[in-house]
């Protein structure tokens, strides 16, 4: 099991930024894939955004595409989710989860995160006021 832990949420105005970070004490992430999710409640999970092992192909959602930008340090074992541009429809729990391949086109809408491939983190809070 890789366990990930989710930082950097917490509340902002509309048109801040907060910065996600997913860092893992396990065995290292640097051959798996790795993709940000986020639901809110009541709603279906859906994938914000992804990258491939080696950081070259990324995913975005339309709805955040031109605002969040992903990336990953494979030798701190990290991936990360800038967020800029922050309006009130980002406000949602946000998931990091690795150990898929290819999560766009395997997971791009899951009924519940965290989900059951691959590893999870516990999710942490973003909320944007208007």
């Amino acid at each position: 099991e890789v366990p990930l832990v989710e930082s950097g949420g917490g509340s902002v105005q509309a048109g801040g930024s907060l910065r996600l970070s997913c860092t893992t004490s396990g065995s290292g992430l640097g051959d798996s894939d790795m993709a940000w999710y986020r639901q809110v409640p009541g709603s279906e999970c859906v994938l914000v955004s992804s990258i491939s092992s080696g950081g070259v192909a990324t995913y975005y959602d339309y709805s955040v595409k031109g605002r969040f930008t992903i990336s990953r340090d494979n030798a701190k074992n990290a991936a990360y989710l800038q967020m800029n541009s922050l309006t009130p429809e980002d406000t949602a729990v946000y998931y990091c989860a690795a150990g898929v391949k290819d999560y766009p086109s395997l997971f791009r809408i899951l009924l519940e995160c965290p989900g059951s491939a691959g590893y999870w983190g516990m999710g942490t809070q973003v909320t944007v006021s208007s």
